[in-house]
């Protein structure tokens, strides 16, 4: 077997993804459609290979077919483009400012965003000092009812779609404290949105207090939200200035023109 070069990616291990890479590889090196002839040429695939996968790839949108016989890269693309785009500025903004405050507090400090009824945690500032072991990693995902960012969220919504979530997800618990009443979740968004703060008091996890501000892009729209955790004895009122002011930061980072505070 051939060694890889360093630094070289590795070659996809099934082959019709390989070949997928290898599509959308050509019809990104054009503007205008491509002719199926064309792009089988230029791949080396046989040409009912290459049909099959573009037509498999234009039924999720990855591609769009203007004419019979010509393919283009699809909106899907552009959707997820702007979706990864959305995510990296938001960490980017972020980073410098969650570490300024996990020094200042040393408790972990969570970026977070929604992602359909879930939040995503998408960057974390923490140490082994703050005395709290680190249960959800990056990447990791928990509902949004059982959440400080997710209950921001869910503030965001109307009241019409707060219900439609409670109806999807049957509003289930993780501990005795979880929320599982439409009607108290209710009141407790509605304190999310006088406030602009949200809180999880040990509903996700016996032990761990949460509480949370928004991140608002230069639209104004709600993108993500930045929480602190602690064990639940030592969450201190005075980090909730230190936590609004950062927020406020990254959200001016993002653009965002600071609102009047409310009176």
């Amino acid at each position: 077997m051939r060694k890889r070069e360093p630094g070289t990616p590795a070659a996809p291990t099934i082959q019709v993804i390989e070949r997928m890479f290898a599509l959308i590889d050509v019809l990104a090196s054009r503007e205008e459609a491509i002719s199926l002839k064309e792009i089988s040429e230029k791949t080396g695939l046989h040409p009912s290979t290459t049909h099959r996968i573009l037509n498999d790839l234009a039924t999720g949108r990855f591609v769009d077919r203007p004419e019979a016989g010509s393919y283009r890269l699809g909106m899907r693309l552009l959707e997820l483009g702007n979706l990864v785009k959305g995510r990296l500025s938001v960490r980017d903004a972020a980073l410098a400012p969650m570490r300024e405050l996990h020094r200042l507090i040393q408790q972990p400090v969570n970026l977070s965003m929604r992602q359909g009824d879930e939040i995503v945690y998408v960057e974390r500032a923490y140490s082994e000092r703050s005395g709290m072991q680190v249960v959800r990693a990056i990447g990791g995902r928990a509902p949004l009812h059982l959440t400080s960012t997710g209950k921001l969220f869910l503030a965001a919504d109307d009241p019409q779609r707060v219900r439609a979530y409670a109806t999807r997800t049957g509003l289930a618990g993780h501990t005795k404290n979880s929320i599982t009443q439409l009607a108290v979740l209710e009141r407790e968004l509605a304190k999310a949105r006088q406030y602009g703060i949200a809180r999880d008091n040990e509903e996700l996890e016996l032990g761990v207090r949460c509480m949370a501000a928004g991140i608002y892009d230069d639209q104004g729209r709600l993108v993500a939200g930045l929480s602190i955790s602690s064990p639940a004895d030592r969450l201190d009122e005075e980090w909730l200035g230190k936590l609004q002011s950062t927020a406020n930061e990254i959200s001016s980072a993002l653009g965002h023109a600071a609102q009047a505070a409310k009176k």
